[in-house]
């Protein structure tokens, strides 16, 4: 798809381009359609997260808790089934599953939103490992690298989706 074919997009046709972009948020596209029109890929995504960084506390903290857990078996998204099959999630050997779902918990526990990941060009070994590192993050760190993760995610679907 274009850019210059997003910019002259209504709003709903807009979000249902770009709505899935962000983990079961298409409020985001719903927001940055006003910022129309991008020059770029960049400036697009930039917008979309002002969006969300700009959004209130509470919202983004609703906003970290749409994201599924890395190697779940339940429904996600067809962009995070791809980038997890891509890392090797979808062949988890039980004993991985286990090792994966134990982390899962203690990281939702300690923070309250899951462990967020752009696991695009990673391993499995490089997710837990990564897992066990950051379990021991403050909760602000933890949180702002979270929307770093999120920021890495949405450029690459853009990037993926856009010309």
């Amino acid at each position: 798809m274009k850019l210059e074919a997003v910019n002259r997009m209504e709003r709903s046709e807009f979000v249902a381009a770009l709505g899935g972009i962000f983990e079961h948020s298409a409020w985001v596209a719903e927001s940055a359609w006003e910022k129309r029109p991008f020059g770029s890929v960049a400036e697009l995504h930039e917008s979309m997260m002002q969006v969300v960084t700009g959004s209130p506390a509470e919202s983004v903290i609703a906003f970290l808790r749409a994201h599924p857990d890395l190697g779940t078996r339940l429904k996600v998204t067809d962009y995070s089934a791809s980038e997890q099959q891509g890392a090797g999630l979808d062949r988890l050997s039980p004993e991985e599953y286990e090792i994966l779902s134990t982390l899962n918990r203690n990281y939702v526990e300690r923070f309250g939103f899951p462990f967020i990941l752009a696991v695009r060009g990673r391993s499995k070994d490089d997710i837990l490992e990564a897992m066990k590192t950051r379990i021991d993050s403050g909760i602000p760190e933890e949180k702002e690298e979270a929307l770093r993760q999120i920021g890495r995610i949405t450029r690459f679907r853009l990037d993926d989706l856009l010309e």
